[in-house]
């Protein structure tokens, strides 16, 4: 399910995208993976990276192997055990853990948007070319919408 070569003719490769997701307790809840699973499953997503780390109170790094988030003695994330694209290295971790608290855990998810792979192979063979990108933050989409 989790298809992690990026071989793929760059003509039908979707934006890509990363997040870096942190429980500040250091203690995932595995809450969302079935909806992490669900945009795998439609091919909203592709996940090309997944990558869990802590940072010690110390500020010390440590990979996590995939394991059972919730307690429930099932591997949560086993379908995504081994995605990884070569995209991410110890550098990149490093940089994603420069932004969370001492105790704390998080997920680095690098991931391609399947859903925009044909527009994108379109406007590429049409020589279109991404000049700029980002991201609203939802407080500020919530706040535009409650004035």
């Amino acid at each position: 399910m989790a298809e992690t070569d990026i071989g793929r003719d760059e003509d039908v490769l979707g934006p890509v995208d990363y997040l870096i997701i942190e429980w500040p307790d250091g203690q995932p809840s595995g809450e969302g993976v079935p909806y992490l699973l669900d945009l795998v499953d439609r091919s909203v997503i592709r996940i090309l990276d997944l990558v869990f780390v802590t940072v010690g109170e110390d500020g010390e790094i440590e990979v996590l192997e995939v394991s059972d988030l919730d307690g429930d003695g099932e591997l949560d994330l086993a379908v995504f055990d081994g995605a990884s694209s070569g995209l991410l290295d110890e550098a990149d971790l490093v940089e994603a853990a420069s932004v969370l608290a001492p105790g704390s855990a998080a997920a680095v998810l690098v991931y391609e948007n399947v859903w925009a792979a044909p527009l994108a192979g379109a406007l590429r063979r049409n020589g279109a070319q991404m000049v700029a990108t980002g991201r609203i933050p939802a407080e500020d989409l919530l706040a535009a919408v409650e004035d």
